[in-house]
């Protein structure tokens, strides 16, 4: 499964019931934290999630409505007894924020914790089932989205040719990457012979705050399911490119251009208490648009 649950999905300022940006990330049995405002840990009790399960953390930048909620999260899972190591991947001026704000209080974590600065487009982490990568985005100041992908073999067995062709289901994994195999007999089996074409692997990115810029559709091109902030409606446009956000029609554009199969918009203004218009307005260059609304999980 992969799948995405909103916890905030306002911009700077909490309003209306809407909180700072954070959501979950969830593959198969993994959960990925995306951002931490305030209020994160009070959304994650709310909606059930289980913070023992977080073993990445991932903040795009370093305005405080996406990583205010951080500090906090990581002394109460200490206060709860985690042990297991924790991994973040920030922008590199976090972790002496971290290191300081632990020093002042005088918190000891009884757990490893282990930073990762973004430096650059690429692979973060790659394990058997899944891989997270980052790519700059662009705002005032450094930013990064994620794309999260599942990794899964490209071929499926055909088990009943399989055994028509007296290759054991000792090697059916190694069919599933592609391998041919070869009998005892000499005889060289082709992978196509028995194998189909898998379905194609899942992925999901999760493109922070940005003003409208086409290089961001090139870094998520294709994905399932893209996320993508909506600060303003379409009539600011100039108030947004001043301040390096999207719009609606921006956001759904940049769907469009990716040829994603889905957009979830979000990080709305505090200045809208009605977000109806934001959906009508991307729906109108992307159809296959939904808000990002908090407590719902969007299933890929």
């Amino acid at each position: 499964m992969l799948a995405v649950t909103i916890l905030g999905n306002n911009s700077a300022l909490p309003a209306f019931d809407r909180h700072p940006t954070s959501q979950v990330v969830t593959m198969d049995d993994q959960i990925f934290l995306v951002d931490c405002g305030e209020g994160t840990q009070t959304q994650m009790a709310r909606y059930k999630i289980r913070r023992s399960k977080i073993n990445h953390i991932f903040i795009s930048h370093l305005h405080g409505d996406h990583y205010f909620g951080l500090i906090g999260l990581l002394t109460s899972m200490g206060l709860l007894g985690r042990t297991q190591e924790m991994h973040v991947f920030a922008p590199a001026p976090l972790q002496d924020i971290i290191h300081l704000q632990l020093k002042v209080a005088d918190v000891h974590l009884p757990y490893a914790l282990h930073f990762h600065p973004l430096q650059q487009e690429g692979i973060l982490v790659r394990e058997s089932k899944f891989e997270v990568s980052c790519f700059p985005v662009f705002h005032r100041i450094e930013c990064w989205g994620f794309i999260f992908r599942e990794v899964r073999p490209f071929r499926r067995v055909n088990p009943e040719k399989a055994r028509q062709h007296e290759v054991p289901s000792s090697f059916f994994d190694r069919l599933k990457w592609g391998e041919d195999y070869l009998r005892k007999d000499g005889v060289l089996v082709s992978n196509q012979l028995v194998t189909e074409p898998a379905a194609k692997a899942r992925s999901y990115a999760y493109s922070a705050d940005t003003l409208f810029d086409e290089r961001v559709a090139a870094s998520v091109k294709g994905v399932d399911m893209l996320y993508h902030e909506t600060t303003y409606l379409k009539d600011l446009e100039q108030q947004a490119g001043k301040r390096f956000h999207s719009t609606t029609t921006q956001a759904a554009t940049i769907a469009r251009l990716a040829g994603v199969q889905r957009l979830l918009i979000g990080h709305f203004s505090s200045k809208y208490e009605k977000l109806s218009p934001f959906e009508t307005e991307a729906r109108e260059v992307f159809p296959n648009t939904e808000l990002a609304a908090e407590g719902v999980t969007y299933k890929i």
